[in-house]
């Protein structure tokens, strides 16, 4: 089996993070392990079905699976959050500066025009 990159991993957590089920499964798990059964029963989903999210959830290296007798728990993989914290906070820095909005992003395009313009006609 690959091993996956960082970026891949990334991928995976972020294309995990899409579907409802999915992120109310981990809300379910950050509390308290939980067996598949259970999982499936709390929303109303079929087994195949909470199986084919558990299955991306554990690729995606979120959650873990630990069988006990003919259980299967789940387990959230907390250290797999830190990736997308990581990621999300790269970003931070940006969030506060007022430089970085999109409203000053379009007056600084639009004070860019006006002093081209005057250039011109200055030039003429």
């Amino acid at each position: 089996m690959k091993a996956h990159t960082d970026s891949d991993n990334l991928d995976l957590v972020f294309d995990a993070l899409a579907s409802v089920h999915r992120r109310e499964i981990l809300h379910t798990l950050s509390l308290q392990p939980a067996s598949i059964s259970d999982l499936a029963t709390q929303r109303d989903l079929s087994l195949q079905a909470i199986h084919k999210h558990i299955n991306l959830l554990v690729e995606a290296g979120m959650v873990t699976r630990k069988k006990s007798g003919r259980v299967t728990f789940l387990t959230l993989n907390r250290a797999s959050m830190r990736g997308i914290q990581k990621w999300i906070n790269q970003f931070q820095a940006h969030w506060d500066g007022p430089q970085e909005s999109l409203e000053n992003y379009a007056q600084t395009v639009e004070f860019k025009k006006q002093l081209k313009s005057l250039t011109k006609k200055e030039k003429k």
